[in-house]
């Protein structure tokens, strides 16, 4: 999730501990300390691009790793706040803030190592977008109001009508992965490595993607949600294989390693990027739910197989896709005009 809404959901949650006299006290703690998980992406250096890419949402995010993240965070606020509040209120206030951050952002997309160190596996329940206004407001009228009232009745409030909204996402999810499923049994399809992402910053428009026969397949599904239930058929890839798309790197050369890394990274779901065939991309993430170009993707260099991947992001979106993402957004045609009548 954006860091804005990771702060705001941490303050909510220290200020529900906190008595009326300490609430604006425990918001600005908890809010730094769920700030703080994100401390995981300044692990990385030149000399290997993809270690951020390994190590974002990892450890820090872990629901292990609270009590150590939060104790960080309270030895970072206690010379500012030692003259004001014991050091044990400053611990539970952080403790508070940072213990939903890798719970927050298992509830988007892209996948967080939430059960550390007992288990490699990402978790990604894809409740909602990394960015979502209406999310971020919700928590943001609830902060505010507990800072105004100096009560913590807002903030309790707040964090109820965040979960309403996330149960919110889940239900759309269910209906999203059945018009999912349908796309791919009219093509007669036997999809495997289904999954169904909310665009950005909603719950109306999804982003379907699945594996069959050698090959990525991307479409838009509009759960029904204000407006039509809907479905976009997309463009599909081939899906890249280091083994067999990398003839000019040998086996333990560094960008044949580097490209397995990506691979599992993407849980196999490589693809060229249609338009430029050297960055081999993560085909889950896209800026349409319809295309197959990826948002982000690694680029290999054929005349030096040991030098490292270079990660590159691809995120140009021109009007003419961004009239079609508010066209499928309604609910109407991705070919007609967004004016009214």
């Amino acid at each position: 999730m954006d860091v804005l809404t990771h702060g705001l959901l941490g303050a909510a949650c220290a200020q529900t501990a906190a008595p009326a006299g300490e609430v604006r006290w425990a918001a600005g703690i908890g809010f730094g300390a769920a700030v703080l998980a994100d401390a995981d992406a300044l692990i990385g250096g030149a000399g290997d691009p993809l270690l951020v890419v390994e190590y974002h949402r990892h450890f820090t995010h872990a629901l292990v790793f609270v009590p150590v993240g939060a104790l960080c965070a309270a030895l970072l606020f206690w010379p500012l706040l030692r003259r004001r509040l014991p050091f044990r209120r400053v611990y539970l206030y952080a403790l508070f803030g940072y213990a939903l951050a890798g719970v927050l952002d298992a509830c988007t997309s892209y996948g967080t190592h939430l059960w550390w160190p007992f288990s490699s596996a990402r978790v990604a329940w894809n409740l909602i977008s990394i960015v979502d206004p209406l999310f971020t407001a919700i928590l943001a009228a609830a902060v505010v109001a507990g800072l105004l009232r100096t009560s913590s009745r807002p903030a309790c409030l707040g964090l109820v009508a965040a979960g309403l909204y996330l149960f919110a996402g889940a239900a759309q999810q269910q209906r999203a992965e059945t018009l999912a499923g349908r796309l791919a049994a009219a093509r007669g399809h036997d999809a495997r490595a289904v999954a169904v992402k909310p665009t950005i910053g909603n719950l109306i428009l999804w982003r379907s993607t699945y594996v069959a026969g050698g090959r990525v397949y991307a479409d838009g599904v509009r759960p029904g949600l204000l407006g039509p239930a809907r479905e976009y058929a997309g463009e599909s890839a081939a899906l890249f294989d280091p083994a067999r798309d990398l003839p000019w790197a040998p086996p333990g050369s560094r960008a044949r390693r580097d490209a397995e890394r990506f691979a599992v990274l993407s849980e196999g779901n490589l693809a060229r990027h249609p338009r430029r065939p050297e960055l081999v991309g993560d085909a889950r993430y896209a800026m349409l739910p319809t295309d197959i170009a990826p948002l982000w993707g690694i680029v290999l260099d054929p005349a030096d197989p040991d030098a490292p991947a270079a990660f590159v992001t691809e995120r140009t979106l021109s009007e003419g896709m961004r009239e079609r993402f508010v066209r499928m957004l309604l609910g109407r045609s991705a070919e007609e005009s967004v004016a009214p009548p």
